[in-house]
């Protein structure tokens, strides 16, 4: 058991001896009085469909779906009644919900040519990847979103159109063939704000599953993400350049990171909140590997990491590494991971460039785990890892490996440097805490 108090000379003459005390007390305890908003800044509650209806669409509907949805007014909700219904690229109106009633499948079409942006890319490999149109596009919107218990099945292990080859394989050949994909992500939301999806089965998504790019304000309740665990680079939910966002309550297993948050050109990503969720096959609860704008202000509390590869993971690099600054986990379990802690300053370890991977204000508090790799490699001895671990309990095969970094720890097993006596842990506390991924939802 250690403790560290860090205070320069010059302060030391400064403070007075309440002030040191004070200070003492807090690095003990590792939490203050001190407000803290790591977290959506929303007051997020479980959302409603709106009470108005503008229709319902079935399968003998004659318009299209999308005109369905473009006669929609704002707050108002398209009803999608039970039935299959297999449709091309759609775009969502500002202000608009869809409602998948229970036994709906809305099903994305196979065909490369409908999700074309004009380059006859879409289902082929190139150097760049971005040919293709996402299944579903929020765009400039305000309000709407999608709401279950229906599914939206993005058909990624189905054959294209003509081929005898899933958008899954094309992925993995382009892998295999170092070029890039040009596969249609299943929902993209950018530039928008306060949207809304919930009580949603998400699954076989060809690429991600949802993104969102320069968004403010953004709630993901109850939605069940599930996708084979060699569907290549099918991340989850992927917040990126956004703020005010909350994902709670939520299942996810999947090809890829079960969440990313990235911060690229379009601003940094900050004020976001991962509550009450469970995690099965993945990449794990992922930050980065693009933080160039910074990523703050971030609480991940009651999750489970269920045989994800990495855990609790931040990555990145020099060509496009940035602050990643105030992140907070707080009761974590996590079994059958590989790295169930890996903060990485060299995802790449071939990158070059000058924006520096710093890492400050990392808190771990109340995590469980059971053996693997737990790994901090800072960049190098002026950019430290800035990490605390309070009450981090792994099991005695467990193994840190620590490159630069400013740990301070209370009750850290195994212990961080060779101990006299390792501690154990006598119970555990995550042993109730473990679900199976709920069933599929029956299809009429």
């Amino acid at each position: 058991m250690r403790y560290i108090l860090r205070i320069s000379s010059k302060k030391r003459k400064i403070l007075s001896l309440m002030s040191i005390t004070y200070l003492f007390f807090c690095s003990l305890f590792l939490y203050c009085s001190t407000p803290t908003y790591a977290q959506d800044r929303r007051i997020v509650t479980e959302p409603s469909l709106p009470h108005t209806l503008c229709g319902t669409y079935t399968p003998s509907s004659s318009a299209s779906l999308q005109s369905a949805l473009d006669s929609c007014p704002e707050g108002s909700a398209l009803h999608l009644s039970a039935g299959h219904f297999e449709s091309g690229p759609l775009i969502m109106p500002s202000g608009v919900f869809l409602w998948l009633d229970q036994g709906a499948v809305l099903a994305a079409s196979t065909n490369p040519a409908r999700y074309d942006q004009g380059k006859n890319l879409c289902g082929t490999i190139d150097r760049h990847g971005h040919g293709c149109r996402p299944f579903i596009l929020f765009s400039q919107t305000s309000g709407g979103g999608i709401f279950g218990p229906g599914v939206i099945d993005g058909n990624g292990g189905q054959p294209m159109a003509d081929t005898d080859e899933t958008w899954w394989h094309l992925a993995r050949r382009a892998q295999y063939e170092e070029g890039k994909q040009n596969i249609p992500r299943l929902i993209v939301v950018q530039d928008a704000q306060n949207i809304t999806f919930a009580h949603l089965t998400l699954r076989n998504s060809p690429n991600f599953h949802v993104t969102l790019d320069h968004v403010s304000g953004a709630t993901f309740w109850d939605v069940r993400i599930d996708t084979p665990e060699d569907a290549r680079n099918t991340d989850g939910i992927d917040p990126g350049s956004s703020e005010d966002v909350t994902i709670t309550h939520s299942f996810i297993r999947t090809g890829d990171d079960n969440i990313a948050i990235k911060a690229g050109r379009n601003g940094p990503s900050r004020y976001i909140s991962v509550l009450d969720n469970h995690f099965y096959a993945g990449h794990g609860m992922s930050i980065g590997s693009e933080t160039f704008n910074g990523v703050s202000h971030v609480l991940v509390r009651n999750l489970t990491l269920d045989g994800t590869t990495a855990g609790l993971r931040i990555k990145s690099d020099s060509s496009r590494g940035g602050l990643v600054d105030d992140i907070q986990y707080d009761h974590i379990c996590l079994r059958n991971n590989k790295w169930p802690i890996m903060l990485d300053t060299h995802y790449d370890p071939h990158a070059f460039g000058f924006d520096t991977p710093r890492y400050r204000t990392i808190s771990f508090k109340d995590v469980y785990g059971a053996g693997g790799i737990l790994l901090m490699h800072g960049i190098d001895d002026s950019n430290p890892i800035d990490a605390t671990l309070y009450n981090v309990t792994f099991s005695s095969s467990a193994a840190w490996d620590l490159q630069y970094v400013n740990i301070t720890e209370n009750n850290v097993t195994p212990a961080l440097r060779e101990p006299n006596a390792q501690p154990q842990m006598t119970q555990n506390p995550c042993a109730t805490q473990w679900v199976p991924f709920p069933a599929s939802p029956p299809e009429k």
